[in-house]
This record gives structure tokens, sequence and C-alpha cells, in this order.
């Protein structure tokens, strides 16, 4: 490398309510020499930033478009509706979306639930975020239906939450451009699914090499190898020889002890 060039380094992106913690810890003690930059993005802006080269990969909310982007599935969170810790709907441990049809149910403009049919009763406007909507819900103005990692960024004590089981859930996946898929994208996608440091499906590490430049470790086994067995051909060849030579125990031709012929 020369000085003008830069040190590689990877940038993640990654949504709200998305925890990369574990996989950064991985990378660090895997590749130290390569940095490893998060940014956090909004659910509906990913994508772009991802096709703008402003990160090398993200964690996203599916779906995603792709004949753009790869994109690995890793996990589908829970839905639960965010209410008022004296709400009603607190009686239960679980719920579904008709327990909640005379309710007020704000659609935030951020919302990362694909419904086909909103829920409940619509609020007068539509809170521009999802932190705006938690607030009017701390507020008794309605109910909120979130992915569980959502409701949890935005905890507040006055607020609690429950399972909607029949709620559109929402999916996260490992997302990257289709023409971009580099080896530290690679070795990123091996962190997140579990592959050791010496698993086949990863880079492989580059072989020793003498101050030449030349390969040396692969070389000087084979020859310890090649070794090995002519030395222990040569062996077994050597003990069987003598075998034979001495297979008489001491016996003479004509069958007498020591070598001597018998008397007529």
């Amino acid at each position: 490398m020369t000085g003008s060039e830069a040190p590689p380094s990877f940038r993640l992106a990654y949504v709200p309510g998305v925890t990369p913690d574990k996989w950064v810890r991985i990378w660090n003690e895997r590749l130290p020499d390569v940095p490893l930059a998060l940014t956090q993005v909004p659910a509906a802006g990913a994508a772009g930033v991802l096709l703008d080269g402003g990160a090398d990969a993200g964690l996203v909310r599916l779906p995603v478009d792709r004949t753009l982007l790869s994109a690995i599935p890793l996990y589908t969170e829970t839905t639960v509706v965010l209410i008022p810790r004296d709400h009603l709907v607190t009686a239960a441990d679980e719920v579904t979306v008709a327990d909640l049809a005379d309710e007020i149910v704000l659609h935030p403009l951020d919302d990362v639930l694909g419904w086909e049919r909103l829920p409940g009763r619509p609020a007068l406007e539509r809170p521009a975020t999802t932190a705006d909507a938690v607030e009017l819900v701390a507020a008794g103005i309605g109910a909120l239906l979130v992915p569980l990692s959502l409701a949890r960024l935005h905890h507040r004590k006055d607020l609690t939450y429950r399972t909607v089981t029949d709620a559109p859930a929402s999916g996260v996946a490992l997302s990257w451009p289709e023409d971009a898929h580099t080896d530290l994208v690679e070795d990123f996608i091996g962190i997140v699914r579990g592959r050791t440091v010496n698993s086949t499906r990863g880079r492989q590490p580059e072989p020793a090499r003498s101050k030449d430049g030349k390969q040396t470790a692969g070389k000087q086994t084979a020859r310890k190898q090649t070794a090995g067995k002519q030395t222990g051909g040569a062996r077994r060849g050597t003990g069987g020889s003598h075998r034979g030579a001495t297979g008489g125990k001491g016996k003479g031709r004509s069958g007498g002890r020591g070598g001597k012929p018998r008397r007529p």
C-alpha cells in the first residue's frame, strides 16, 4: 500500500431498532486492522444509502428491491401494540387486531409494517415519525403497533406493550448492492451467519511466504510427507530382505546342526 492509498474500512448502516453490537464485536476481534464505521439511517432511506455508496452493507427492514440489492434475511420480529400502562388492553397477555377495532391506532409516516388494511380507527393526522407517535400514545391519544425492537427503543415508564398475534411482522436482513459484493462484505456475511474464523466458505488465509516472496509452507509440508513415505518404504523393504536371509535359523542345507555334514 502506498502512502496515497487509504487504509481499508467497512461502513455498516443500520435502521432503528436493530442492534448490531454482537456482530461488531466479532468483527473487531477478527479484523482488528479494518475499522468498522456504524451509521444509523431511517428505515425508508436505507436502500438509498446503500445504492448511493454511503455504506458497504446495511441491516435493513424487508422488503428490499431484489433487482438492485442482495439480501440475506436474518430474523422476523414480533409485532406489539404500545399503550399506556393503565389501558384496558393490558388485562390480556396477547391481543388480536380485532381487539383494537374501537381504538384510535396511530399510523406514522415512517411505519415499517406492511398493512393491507389499517387496524382500529384512524387518527385525524398521521404523525411524522414513530417517536412522535409514541409521544401521542403517552398523552392518551391512541395506540401504536410497532416491531418489538422499536417498542423497546422508545421505552417509557408510563407505557407498556402487548403482543398482537395476527398483525403483519417486520423482517430484518443484511443487504448490499448487487454489484458491490466485496471481500469485506463476504467477511461480514460470515459473521452474521455464525461461520467460524476457519470456515471454508469464508476467505482463505494467505499461505506463508519466504523472504523472496515464494510460498513455503505448502511445499515444506509436501516434502516432509514425501520423505516420510520413502523412508517408510525403504525400512519395510530392508526388513523383508533380512528375514529372508536368516529364515533357516542357523541350519545348513544338509540338515545337520552347525552346518557340519553327517557321517556315513
